[in-house]
């Protein structure tokens, strides 16, 4: 007969087993707690260079006029002032650590060279001379920032950054326009960048609103004894849609410190789909004295945007704009601008996008090179690359 220790073994085995329950929750029957488990590790503070990123953007164009002026200069046009030029508009740099809740600090700075972006946008008293000419580089952007915590965050920046007015932005890694040429209203009716400090602070899930004390327009170094005021209300919309109303208030002209420019602004944007969209920029604004002793000086004008993808990677979008300037006092000549753009999009590649401009300026006067004479009229077409992460 074959021996067998079955019974023996299973006898041993229960005997642990009612040993170890009895071990694991004695201290409970007692009406003790369990001993806690031991504590994580905590986890290593990220080096400082993780927490900082980096990104890049580049553009590129050619521009072509119809008009074939003898400068080879268009007209009363921002970036793209170079006829018949192959140029590098803008390549910039960005590092920047982000803060977004309460208690955290961060900066950013945007480091820009090219031979158009650089020459208009850099700001009076930091790349931009005395006499007014700027050269092939500039620091567009330069703050610091922190979040206070006070209710949902109030932010402060300090330093120089871009403007919150206007519909269009200078192109950049984090946004680009949906035209490749900037309309009237960017170049002349709004201002590019301010320095100083600014608050934001949001006020429910659909409204924020941001007041700022700066030195003025376009400026690092104030050119009067005086500050300008500057604010937003933001409001996010049903349907992806939403307003800004953008204001700015306060002396500019150059060693004049009671001669108030007002600027009043309306910023509107619906989103139709994942590509679609409509715009509005609207621009109100007077300035005392600006056109002479005793003559207030007025310009205004509104942008309409109307964008169709067709596709995920191709889309037509059209501008429509007019701006006036009755005493001219923003583009040197009294007069009313007008101007259609037409431009197809197309995205090659994640990042690299491909545009062209075909675009008609008008003016009430003759204010466009026409050969060797002048016109009211400025064809030109442009083509466009960019490249951004």
């Amino acid at each position: 007969m074959a021996r067998t220790t079955g019974g023996r073994g299973a006898a041993f085995l229960l005997s642990l087993g009612v040993a170890a329950f009895a071990a694991a929750f004695a201290p409970i029957a007692l009406g003790q707690e369990p001993a806690p488990a031991p504590a994580a590790a905590a986890a290593a503070p990220r080096p400082w260079y993780e927490t900082v990123s980096v990104n890049a953007f580049v553009t590129t164009s050619w521009s072509w006029n119809f008009n074939r002026p003898a400068s080879g200069t268009n007209q009363l046009r921002v970036f793209d002032f170079d006829d018949n030029s192959i140029k590098v508009d803008g390549a910039e740099l960005v590092l920047q650590k982000v803060a977004s809740a309460p208690g955290e600090a961060g900066f950013r700075v945007d480091a820009v060279a090219g031979a158009s972006i650089p020459r208009v946008s850099a700001a009076a008293g930091l790349f931009r001379d005395d006499d007014g000419t700027a050269g092939d580089f500039d620091l567009q952007q330069a703050w610091v920032s922190y979040v206070a915590p006070v209710g949902s965050g109030l932010r402060f920046d300090a330093g120089k950054f871009g403007t919150h007015c206007g519909y269009e932005v200078i192109e950049g890694y984090d946004g680009y326009n949906d035209n490749a040429t900037r309309s009237f209203l960017f170049g002349y009716a709004e201002p590019a960048s301010h320095t100083g400090l600014k608050a934001t602070y949001a006020l429910s899930g659909t409204l924020s609103a941001m007041v700022e004390v700066v030195n003025g327009w376009d400026n690092v170094k104030d050119s009067n004894s005086s500050k300008s005021v500057g604010g937003q209300l933001a409001l996010a919309l049903p349907s992806n849609a939403s307003l800004a109303f953008n204001f700015m208030v306060g002396p500019e002209r150059a060693g004049v410190n009671g001669d108030n420019r007002t600027f009043l602004n309306l910023v509107g944007s619906w989103k139709l789909g994942t590509s679609s969209a409509l715009g509005l920029d609207a621009v109100w604004a007077a300035e005392e004295n600006a056109a002479g002793p005793g003559q207030d000086a007025t310009w205004g004008g509104v942008a309409l945007y109307g964008r169709l993808g067709l596709s995920p990677s191709f889309a037509l979008v059209l501008r429509a704009e007019v701006f006036d300037d009755p005493e001219g006092v923003r583009t040197g000549t009294p007069q009313t601008l007008s101007e259609l753009t037409l431009t197809p999009e197309l995205k090659v590649a994640p990042g690299l996008v491909l545009r062209a401009d075909l675009r008609l300026d008008r003016s009430s006067r003759d204010v466009f090179e026409k050969e060797a004479g002048l016109t009211g009229t400025q064809p030109t077409f442009l083509l466009n690359a960019l490249y951004s992460f």
